[in-house]
């Protein structure tokens, strides 16, 4: 009797530490399922696949998303389809938060891209002629940004309160009377043949095979308010992740691989 007695508590014993180890490992389990990442093609596609594998060291397992746009990889974070992106200047992203009220945070930076003017016509923008169609990305902030070059070039002047969000508008003086075109970003590089020259974004560049130091006839100098960011939901800035995230990030294995991969069409912005 004394020893069923024993053997039931005995399981019973035994159940209990089962259950508490069950406890103890559905949290690792949850953990284990890889976070996603919304990216662009070109660079920042191919910085995070060696993000992927630093931080794979340290624990942390990313599946990299691919988007063609601006747009969609915004839309993913909101809805939940993505954990984080990188592929956005910081004006851009305040835009967005702004236009569409995602509760979104920069939870560190990244790269520059820097934008630059592109022509299979005109070795030079002086040498436009009057009258010349040169496309500019038709959202908001690439849009300014690209119009902000063009007056940093002597093309045009804009309002002095223009700023970043300068649109076609506030061109005030165009002696050449030059014909802003605004297209898609993603549109830009396959539209060169039907423009005089147009303004791209450097991401979309390289994926259309263009170097930004060496095939742009133009472009922004090193230093300025574009450099990408890595965004996540409000509610998850604060997890271990993230944290992870950025160390892998700014490791100096990446730091490495855009200074040899991209040489100055890339520039490391932390």
């Amino acid at each position: 009797m004394q020893r069923r007695h024993i053997l039931r508590h005995t399981l019973q014993f035994l159940s209990a530490l089962s259950l508490l180890a069950s406890l103890a490992i559905a949290p690792a389990q949850a953990q284990d399922k890889p976070i996603k990442i919304g990216v662009t093609g070109g660079p920042h596609a191919e910085i995070m696949e060696v993000v992927k594998k630093i931080a794979a060291k340290d624990g942390l397992k990313i599946q990299v998303v691919e988007f063609s746009d601006y747009i969609q990889p915004n839309a993913a974070l909101a809805s939940g389809d993505l954990d984080a992106n990188s592929f956005q200047h910081l004006p851009y992203l305040e835009a967005q938060i702004k236009d569409r009220g995602y509760k979104f945070a920069n939870v560190g930076y990244t790269i520059t891209e820097p934008m630059g003017v592109y022509s299979k016509n005109v070795k030079s923008l002086a040498n436009l002629k009057p009258g010349a169609r040169v496309g500019v990305p038709n959202d908001p902030t690439n849009g300014g940004r690209a119009l902000l070059l063009l007056q940093a070039q002597g093309l045009f002047k804009l309002k002095a309160s223009a700023g970043l969000s300068a649109t076609p508008l506030d061109i005030v003086s165009n002696p050449k009377k030059i014909k802003i075109v605004e297209l898609d970003a993603a549109q830009l590089p396959r539209s060169l043949a039907d423009l005089e020259a147009a303004v791209i974004n450097g991401n979309y560049a390289e994926q259309a095979g263009l170097n930004p130091a060496t095939d742009s006839i133009a472009i922004e100098g090193p230093k300025g308010p574009y450099a990408n960011v890595i965004a996540v939901r409000d509610q998850d800035k604060a997890k271990p992740w993230v944290a992870k995230l950025l160390k892998a990030y700014h490791s100096p294995e990446v730091k490495q691989f855009v200074q040899k991969q991209y040489k100055n069409s890339v520039i490391v912005s932390w």
